[in-house]
């Protein structure tokens, strides 16, 4: 369920500076106004043209495709878009140093059309004061306005590039993983646990400094990552995201020596590591256990995970299966349903759901063979989304046991995506997802059968205790 990638070829130099000067043209009157965005939205068909400036055109299309279309729109005060949005101008504004007189915040009344009419107004005042700022106070309401859905599969695809020198599978950032993952800290921030380690290091900035699994993180840009137990926004820096290049400097804790030092690392491009490249990695554990690492729910990977199963059984009796999806992101739902399907069949996955309760149910696909194996799963708060549709589904229709720590509650429902007068797209779920049992897993997870936490020891130490859990239930 993770949302489709938006992002247009990189358009030609002379069509850029075209498009900057565009973007600082006066505001035409509302009735000479484009009306090629209109209020309309409709999902993409094939790849969309390069991308245009963002206008107010664009943001009234997509105020009112949320409203239209989100799962949640129908019951959505459509208020608390429009005040994150203009607070995100004026925040903008404050920021540039251009903070105008006209940046006041209209009277709301709760009539999305004549509310919608009085924001416009009130925009179009402040921007035509800075004809300069307009594209960027465009992107950051429209970005506001998209994120005050507080939706984990919400988000407005646009402006996306790649660095310089890019080679397909490169990496982009510091270099390391911590125990509180990516996907959590954008989704699920307060279900992260104290203390902050680096879990892995896969490269970059972090290998060439030393930084090694286990470390302690004791402050990053001189801020504690937890206050009282809580986790800090801090801790997103480290995970920038290209074009965001700012050092991040951190204080670290090495308990095996009680060396404390700190070091400066610059965010950049590095080689990953092939093997973590492969959606699907497996081996034979113990002689007789099938273990299978699963990153993501790409497609095919449920059919690669039943082949790399298949090959480890042939001319031996297989204990049972380890399937490892800790730091699985999730994908296709299909590919979820298609991975149950191997477990049992006539059983409900999951239901997509609307606000007032109308709900589709998701059904395995009976014409996958079963495997009639033990299955061990092994989570993370680095599994999400469609890692979610299938963990829960073993966990209520007791398929097997989930070993780790809860998943990351980052499932609100599938993203479908609309294309936007500027050729960007809006990702948002139009029905919402809940587990076979019809329980709510978005921000709540998946809880393990048996909770086995990798501590900054363990990492440093090089140990897998909940591999080693789960090995020890199959050969009980």
């Amino acid at each position: 369920m993770t949302a489709p990638a938006a992002a247009a070829r990189a358009a030609t130099a002379g069509l850029v500076l075209l498009l900057a000067a565009a973007c600082t043209a006066p505001a035409p009157p509302r009735s000479q106004a484009s009306t090629a965005a209109g209020t309309a939205c409709s999902q993409p068909q094939g790849r969309p043209g390069a991308e245009t400036a963002t206008t107010i055109d664009v943001i009234e299309q997509a105020y009112f495709c949320i409203l239209g279309n989100y799962y949640g729109g129908a019951t959505l005060d459509a208020r608390s878009l429009l005040t994150a949005g203009f607070a995100a101008l004026t925040q903008q504004l404050n920021r540039d140093g251009r903070d105008v007189p006209e940046a006041t915040m209209p009277a709301l009344t709760g009539d999305r059309k004549a509310d919608w009419a009085a924001f416009e107004t009130s925009y179009r005042k402040v921007t035509d004061q800075v004809p300069g700022l307009r594209d960027k106070l465009a992107v950051v309401t429209l970005e506001a306005i998209v994120a005050a859905l507080g939706d984990d599969h919400a988000r407005w695809a646009h402006d996306v590039e790649r660095p310089p020198g890019y080679y397909d599978g490169d990496g982009y950032g510091l270099g390391l993983e911590a125990n509180v993952n990516g996907p959590q800290v954008q989704g699920n921030p307060g279900a992260a646990l104290a203390p902050l380690f680096v879990a892995t290091v896969p490269g970059g900035a972090a290998r060439a400094a030393g930084l090694r699994p286990g470390d302690l993180i004791e402050s990053i840009n001189g801020s504690a990552p937890f206050i009282d137990g809580k986790s800090t926004p801090a801790i997103a820096a480290l995970y920038p995201r290209y074009p965001q290049a700012r050092p991040v400097r951190l204080r670290l804790l090495r308990q095996s020596t009680g060396r404390r030092w700190s070091v400066t690392l610059k965010p950049g491009l590095y080689q990953r590591d092939l093997a973590t490249l492969q959606v699907v990695q497996s081996k034979l554990l113990d002689d007789d256990v099938a273990y299978v690492r699963m990153r993501g729910f790409a497609p095919d990977s449920a059919d690669r995970v039943l082949k790399a199963i298949s090959r480890l059984r042939t001319g031996r009796t297989l204990a049972g299966v380890v399937l490892d999806l800790r730091g699985n992101g999730g994908g296709s739902p299909k590919e979820a349903i298609r991975l149950v399907s191997a477990f049992a069949h006539g059983k409900a996955t999951a239901h997509l759901c609307t606000v007032d309760d109308r709900c589709e149910t998701l059904r395995t696909d009976d014409t996958v063979p079963l495997l009639d194996l033990p299955l061990m799963a092994l989570t993370d708060r680095g599994c999400a989304s469609a890692c979610e549709h299938f963990t829960s589904a073993v966990k209520d229709l007791r398929l097997g046991l989930l070993v780790g720590t809860r998943t990351a509650g980052v499932i609100s429902g599938p993203a479908q995506p609309y294309l936007l007068g500027d050729n960007t797209t809006l990702n948002f779920p139009t029905r919402r997802h809940l587990g076979p049992g019809h329980e709510v897993i978005d921000r709540i997870g998946v809880p393990p059968d048996h909770h086995v936490p990798l501590t900054a020891k363990d990492a440093a130490a090089g140990r897998d205790p909940a591999l080693a859990k789960a090995l020890a239930l199959l050969h009980k």
